[in-house]
C-alpha cells in the first residue's frame, strides 16, 4: 500500500512538473519573439543614424573616434577627423582597428548591436538550461516510475505464483540497470541495484525452498557411495518435471542479472587469504545443490571439531574427493539432461567440482598461512595437496584451464618457505645418505642386466630426490615457480658434487679399491642423468621459458652466445654442471689408470730386463710358449681388466681398458722394445707374447685389440722382417734421408708405399731405422 501511495504521489509530481515545464516553454518562447522583434527595431534605428552621420565624413576616411559619431559634437569631430587612430582609445572601434587595421560604420553597428543584444542572449541561454535541467529531471522521474511499475507487477505475479513473469519483469529491470551504467546517475543506480537485489533475492529463495524439496525426494545429497544405481521412485517422472522446470527458472532468474553484482552476492564468501577463482559465476542451481555439502564441511572441519586437525589435511581433501565421485552419477544423469536442453554449455559434474573446490581452498589457504612455521607439517600439506591435485584432474576429469589449488603455493610466503624447507630436506637427507652403511654399495649389484651403470646406493638416492622433487613442482602453471625449484636442483648437485670430491680425496690413496670405483660410478651416473635430463621436452621448455624470462639465476654467468645457443636449443641448462662433472670423472680415471700402470710396470721389470739378444731363433724350438718374465705382468694385467670390469659400470670400464691399453702400449715400446737388442729369436718371443697373450687379454672386450697397440704391433713386424727385407728397408730409408729425392716425381717406391705393403702406419720412417738398428743382425753389413 505504501508503494501505491508513493507511486501515486509521485506521478502527481510529475503532472505538475510537467506543468512548470510548459510554462517555461511559453515564456522561452515570448522572449525569443520579444528578442527579434527589439533587434527589427533596433536595427532600422541603427542604419537610419549610420545615412545621417555619413554625411558627416569624408569620402574615403576612417572613424577616429567612433563613439563620437552618436555624439551632439559628431559633425565637429568629423571634420577634424584623420586617417591615424588614437592608440590610447578603447572603444569598440578600437578592437577591429588593432585586428583589420580599419574600422568603418558597418563593423561599428554590428558589434554595438551584438553587445546589446548580449545580455538577452545570457538570459536566453540561462532559460534553456533550466529547460534542460527540468527535462533531466523528467527522465529521471520516469525511470524512478518504470522501476515502480516493474517492481510493482514482480510484487503481483509472486502473489498469483507467476514466476516466469517475475523473471521476465526482473530481466526488464536488469536492462534499465544495465542502461544506467554509463550515466551519472548514483543513487539512482543504487536504487535500482538494491531493488534488484530485493526481488531476485525473493524468488530466489522461493525457487531455492521448492528445489531443495525436490532433491530431498531424491535423496541428495549422495555422501556415501551409493550401493545401487538410481532406482525410478513411483512418482518420478512428476519429481523429473519439477527438478526440469526448478532449474529451468533458476538458470532463467540467474541470466537476467547483472553478472558482477551476481558473483558478489550469491559466490560462497572466501577467505582473504585464498585469491580469487577465475572463471565465471557458478550455477544457480548448484550452489544450491552445495549448500548442504559446504554446511557438512564447515561442520567438520572448522571450529573445536576434533576433524580440524592441521595434523590431517588429508580428511577433507579426501572427503573432497570422495563427494566428487559419489556425486558424478547423479549430476550426469539428473542435471546434465536439464542443462542440456537449457542451452547451457557447461558440465555439471565439473560445475560441482569447482563448488567444492571453493571450499577446498579456503581451508587450504587458511591453513598454509598457519603453519610456514612448523617445516614438518607444512611438508606434509604440501604433498597431500599436490597427490590432491593429481587425483582431481586424472579421476575426476577436472579441466587443466580450471585452476585447482597449485595457485595457492604459489604465494611469495608460501612459495619461498617450500623452497627454504624442500632445500633443508634435501641436505639432511645427503648427510645421511652419505653416512650410510651401504652407501657405496649398488643394490643392484647381483642382478646384471639391471646394474649396466653400477650406481651406488647413495647417487641413485640422491637422483631420486632430485626426480620427486621434479615431479612435486612440475604441475605448477607458473614457469618463474619451476625455474626456482630447477635453480634448487642445480645447487643441490653441485652441492653433491664437492661432496664426492672430499670423499673422493679421502680414498685416493687406494684408487683401485672399491670405494673410490663406486665413488666414480656415482659421478659418471649422475653426469648420464643429467645429460639426459637436458633432451628431455618438460627442462628444454624450462629452458626455453628462463631465456624468455630472462632469468637471472640461471643465466646470470652466462655469455650472448651462450644464451643465443640456450635459445636454439643446442645446449641445456645443465652444461655447466656437465663440464664439471666430466673433469671431475676425467681426474679419478686418469688417477685410476695411473694407479694401475704403476702396479703392471712394477710386475713388468723382469720382462724389460730379459735377455732379448741371446735368446735361441723359434726353429730351435719346438713349440713357443709364453715368456716366464711374461707372466706376472700378463697376471697383474688380467686381475686388474676383471676387476675393473666387475666394479666399473659398462661405459667407464669402456674408457678404462681403452686407455690402460693406451698407456701399455706406450710402456711396452719405450721401455721393452727401444729398451734393448733383439735378435730373431728375441723378436720372434716377443712377437709371440703380444699377439698370442697380451692383445688376447683385451680381446674380451673387443674384436681386433691390436689396433689399440698400434706401436708394439709395428714394432714386432719391423723387427721380425726377413734380414733381405730388412736390408732393402734400411737402404731406402737411409737414401730417402740422405738426397732427400722426391719419390712421387721419380716413379720409384716411396719410404712411406714401402711401409703401408707392410702394414706399418703409425711409427715414422726414423723410428722404423730406429728399430732396424735394433736387430741383432746389423742390416747395414
Amino acid at each position: 500500500m505504501k508503494q501505491c501511495l508513493l507511486g501515486i504521489s509521485r506521478l502527481n509530481q510529475v503532472d505538475r512538473l510537467s506543468v512548470v515545464v510548459g510554462s517555461w516553454k511559453l515564456t522561452e518562447f515570448n522572449l525569443a519573439k520579444k528578442l527579434i522583434e527589439v533587434s527589427s527595431d533596433t536595427r532600422c534605428e541603427w542604419r537610419k543614424r549610420e545615412k545621417s552621420q555619413r554625411a558627416l565624413l569624408v569620402d574615403g576616411k576612417k572613424c577616429c573616434k567612433p563613439t563620437d559619431l552618436f555624439s551632439k559634437s559628431s559633425a565637429a569631430s568629423a571634420s577634424t577627423s584623420t586617417n591615424t587612430h588614437n592608440p590610447n582609445c578603447r572603444c569598440v572601434c578600437h578592437c577591429l582597428w588593432r585586428k583589420y587595421g580599419t574600422c568603418t560604420l558597418d563593423d561599428y553597428s554590428v558589434l554595438k548591436y551584438l553587445q546589446g543584444a548580449q545580455p538577452w542572449m545570457d538570459n536566453l541561454g540561462q532559460m534553456l538550461n533550466q529547460v534542460d535541467t527540468i527535462g533531466r529531471h523528467m527522465k529521471y522521474l520516469r525511470c524512478l516510475q518504470r522501476i515502480e511499475e516493474l517492481s510493482a507487477a514482480v510484487q503481483q505475479c509472486l502473489m498469483t505464483s507467476s514466476v516466469w513473469e517475475a523473471i521476465r519483469a526482473v530481466d526488464s529491470m536488469a536492462v534499465l540497470d544495465t542502461g544506467l551504467n554509463q550515466s551519472g546517475c548514483f543513487h539512482l543506480q543504487d536504487f535500482l541495484q538494491e531493488t534488484l537485489h530485493f526481488w531476485h533475492k525473493i524468488i530466489k529463495d522461493r525457487l531455492a525452498s521448492d528445489f531443495e524439496k525436490v532433491l530431498t525426494q531424491l535423496q541428495w545429497p549422495i555422501v556415501t557411495p551409493p550401493t545401487q544405481s538410481l532406482t525410478p521412485t513411483a512418482n518420478h517422472q512428476e519429481i523429473n518435471s519439477q527438478l526440469e522446470l526448478l532449474v529451468t527458472q533458476l538458470l532463467a532468474l540467474q541470466t537476467s542479472y547483472p553478472s558482477g553484482l551476481f558473483t558478489e552476492l550469491h559466490q560462497q564468501p572466501v577467505s582473504s587469504v585464498a585469491p580469487p577463482s577465475k572463471g565465471p559465476p557458478l550455477c544457480l542451481p548448484i550452489q544450491i545443490m552445495l549448500l548442504p555439502l559446504s554446511r557438512r564441511f564447515r561442520y567438520h572441519f572448522y571450529g573445536n571439531r576434533q576433524t580440524n586437525s592441521l595434523s590431517k589435511p588429508e580428511w577433507y581433501l579426501t572427503q573432497v574427493l570422495m563427494w566428487m565421485s559419489n556425486s558424478s552419477t547423479f549430476m550426469e544423469e539428473k542435471i546434465q539432461p536439464i542443462l542440456e536442453r537449457a542451452g547451457v554449455t557447461t558440465s555439471a559434474r565439473v560445475e560441482l567440482c569447482r563448488g567444492l573446490l571453493s571450499l577446498v581452498q579456503e581451508k587450504v589457504a587458511s591453513d598454509a598461512s598457519r603453519l610456514l612455521y612448523d617445516d614438518m607439517l607444512f611438508c606434509h600439506l604440501v604433498e597431500e595437496v599436490l597427490q590432491f591435485e593429481k587425483e582431481l584432474r586424472c579421476n575426476q576429469s577436472y579441466p587443466a584451464v580450471l585452476p585447482g589449488l597449485l595457485h595457492l603455493l604459489l604465494e611469495d610466503a608460501i612459495l619461498q618457505k617450500w623452497l627454504t624447507v624442500e632445500k633443508k630436506m634435501a641436505v639432511e637427507k645427503m648427510d645421511s645418505m652419505l653416512s650410510a652403511e651401504g652407501a657405496w654399495s649398488s643394490q643392484y649389484k647381483d642382478i646384471s642386466d639391471m646394474d649396466e651403470l653400477k650406481a651406488p646406493d647413495c647417487a641413485e638416492t640422491f637422483m631420486t630426490l632430485l626426480q620427486v622433487i621434479t615431479e612435486r613442482y612440475r604441475t605448477l602453471p607458473c614457469p618463474s615457480a619451476q625455474l626456482k625449484f630447477l635453480g634448487l636442483q642445480r645447487e643441490l648437485v653441485d652441492d653433491f658434487r664437492i661432496r664426492l670430491t672430499q670423499v673422493m680425496k679421502e680414498e685416493s690413496r687406494c684408487p683401485l679399491g672399491v670405494r673410490y670405483c663406486a665413488i666414480l660410478n656415482a659421478v659418471n651416473y649422475i653426469y648420464t642423468i643429467l645429460g639426459d635430463w637436458g633432451d628431455n621436452v618438460f627442462f628444454l621448455q624450462l629452458q626455453q621459458s628462463a631465456v624468455s624470462l630472462g632469468e637471472e639465476m640461471l643465466l646470470g654467468g652466462l655469455g650472448v652466445m651462450d644464451v643465443g645457443r640456450l635459445a636454439s636449443l643446442e645446449g641445456s641448462l645443465f652444461e655447466g654442471l656437465l663440464a664439471l662433472l666430466d673433469r671431475l670423472k676425467g681426474d679419478m680415471m686418469g688417477r685410476l689408470l695411473e694407479w694401475t700402470m704403476r702396479e703392471i710396470a712394477e710386475k713388468a721389470k723382469p720382462y724389460c730386463q730379459d735377455r732379448w739378444l741371446s735368446l735361441p731363433s723359434q726353429y730351435d724350438l719346438s713349440t713357443m710358449s709364453l715368456s716366464s718374465s711374461a707372466c706376472p705382468m700378463m697376471l697383474c694385467v688380467r686381475d686388474r681388466l676383471l676387476n675393473l670390469h666387475q666394479v666399473l659400470s659398462l661405459s667407464l670400464f669402456q674408457l678404462a681398458w681403452q686407455g690402460l691399453a693406451e698407456r701399455l702400449d706406450n710402456f711396452l715400446y719405450q721401455d721393452v722394445i727401444l729398451s734393448n737388442h733383439f735378435s730373431d729369436g728375441g723378436a720372434a718371443q716377443l712377437q709371440f707374447d703380444m699377439t698370442r697373450n697380451l692383445f688376447p687379454l683385451f680381446g674380451h672386450y673387443c674384436k681386433r685389440p691390436e689396433n689399440f697397440f698400434k706401436h708394439v704391433k709395428e714394432a714386432c713386424i719391423i723387427l721380425s722382417l726377413n734380414l733381405g727385407s730388412a736390408i732393402l728397408l734400411r737402404n731406402l730409408l737411409k737414401e730417402s734421408e740422405e738426397e732427400m729425392r722426391d719419390w712421387a716425381g721419380a716413379g720409384d717406391l716411396s719410404p712411406q708405399s714401402a711401409l703401408h705393403e707392410l702394414g706399418v702406419y703409425c711409427l715414422a720412417s726414423c723410428d722404423v731405422l730406429i728399430l732396424l738398428n735394433l736387430r741383432a743382425c746389423r742390416t747395414g753389413q
